[in-house]
């Protein structure tokens, strides 16, 4: 008997779910917690007029002859809608799973706390240069299963992986997975951040000893982490030789093998600027290499790349004043590295939804870097609170993000940065960090 799926979600992965199971002739079902759905809309999207739709809430009976649900990211393991799935002893993935499943090529799969954008496009453009039949897939915006019947033998998927993804991966097994860094972030939806790092750690527990994991010497979790995996640790480091792996020192990246060091580049051939930025590199690098990408290829590559809209993106100058959007800044880890890429006295933009962090390290990071602090959102006023707290008192709030980009305006002096950097998500005042990112450029533009 065919399996009947339930698709969690009428969002862009849950609509290119349907798509993949319609082209593979599987039946679903979609829920969604809006009963105000445009339910022929979505049909149009999909491609079929005559979906089956559970809207709101569901009863022990509609979940009769379900075998599969695949969830949106968005969607927690703690909502009603998924306890009531588990309930019934549902398998439930993520469609990063259910693509998986489908696709002909070899994956690299890249996930971390911050930097997991700019390393996903990176490794991918390296990739594409190399092999032609290369996809970028996952939390990068592009569904996984919207492209995965593309792929095909002797192909490379590269997928920029969640920790929302991976709570529902039991399948995936990359050729080289990546884990960039970890530091506090979801705990709202995770709830400790040992619960975060299991999650994130989980990337590699179906690799073996002929895959890879790339995984950055500098965090201690990560380097305890290397000592206990079956595939092959792949380290890089910012901060120190390694006798075997990927390290910047003295303005250069190398690779290392038993101690024999070769040069890759020197970092001021890059278009990216900034430490984090290096680490990137490093770790693209480190995967392309594991795949069989040239040395001379991952040089030229990393060398065109140009920075990833909304991560310390420049957008103009004016009156002498430097704007970036850093809008992906989405916690304080983030938007630590994009204060400290600023070359000057710098004038933050900070505050949005509250995912229950704390600020203590972003906000000691202002004295003798931050001019001024420009705060909007649902967290301003903890954020206030912490500033007190550590003794920074040059802050004011703004009722928009119109109003922070015109008070920045004024209060920045020639020779210094305007940063939006939020340290938070965007939820309650955006639709997500882009529609954020492309208001602020807007508003920047309209000074």
């Amino acid at each position: 008997m065919m399996e009947t799926y339930l698709i969690v979600g009428a969002g862009r992965s849950g609509i290119d779910s349907a798509k993949l199971l319609l082209a593979l002739g599987k039946p679903f079902v979609i829920f969604d917690g809006n009963t105000a759905l445009d339910t022929a809309a979505v049909c149009e999207r999909i491609g079929k007029t005559d979906v089956r739709f559970l809207l709101g809430t569901v009863s022990d009976g509609d979940l009769d002859g379900i075998n599969v649900c695949v969830t949106s990211p968005g969607v927690p393991l703690f909502s009603d809608i998924l306890q009531a799935v588990a309930a019934k002893s549902i398998p439930i993935w993520s469609e990063i799973e259910l693509a998986y499943r489908y696709d002909k090529g070899t994956m690299v799969a890249i996930t971390g706390t911050n930097g997991k954008t700019t390393t996903t496009a990176l490794t991918y453009q390296i990739i594409k240069a190399w092999n032609a039949q290369t996809l970028l897939v996952g939390n990068i915006e592009i569904p996984y299963t919207g492209l995965v019947l593309e792929s095909v033998p002797g192909g490379m998927t590269v997928a920029e992986i969640s920790s929302f993804q991976l709570e529902t991966m039991q399948t995936v097994k990359p050729k080289v997975s990546a884990i960039l860094n970890i530091t506090p972030d979801h705990l709202d939806r995770h709830g400790s951040m040992d619960g975060y790092i299991a999650v994130k750690e989980s990337i590699t527990k179906n690799q073996d000893a002929s895959d890879f994991c790339v995984l950055n010497y500098e965090d201690a979790v990560l380097r305890d982490f290397g000592k206990t995996l079956r595939c092959k640790a792949v380290f890089f480091s910012s901060e120190r030789v390694l006798e075997n792996g990927w390290y910047y020192k003295d303005g250069a990246i190398r690779y290392a093998e038993n101690g024999n060091e070769t040069l890759l580049l020197h970092t001021n051939e890059l278009n990216i600027v900034g430490k984090h930025n290096f680490e990137n590199v490093m770790a693209a690098a480190a995967m392309a290499f594991a795949v069989g990408v040239p040395f001379d290829v991952i040089a030229a590559e990393a060398k065109a790349f140009v920075a990833v809209e909304h991560r310390i993106e420049f957008v103009r100058e004016k009156d002498g004043v430097k704007y970036f959007n850093d809008s992906k800044g989405t916690n304080t880890d983030a938007a630590i590295k994009a204060i400290d890429a600023m070359p000057a006295t710098t004038v933050l933009i900070g505050g949005g939804y509250d995912k229950h962090a704390d600020f203590t390290d972003w906000v000691q990071r202002f004295p003798g870097k931050v001019r001024r602090l420009i705060l909007i959102g649902q967290t301003r006023e903890q954020i206030a609170a912490t500033c007190d707290k550590v003794g920074f008192a040059d802050y004011v709030f703004a009722e928009s993000l119109e109003e922070a980009v015109q008070l920045a305006h004024a209060a920045a002096q020639s020779g210094d940065c305007v940063l939006l950097s939020p340290a938070c998500a965007s939820w309650g005042m955006f639709k997500n960090y882009q529609q954020r990112g492309t208001m602020f450029k807007d508003f920047v533009n309209a000074l």
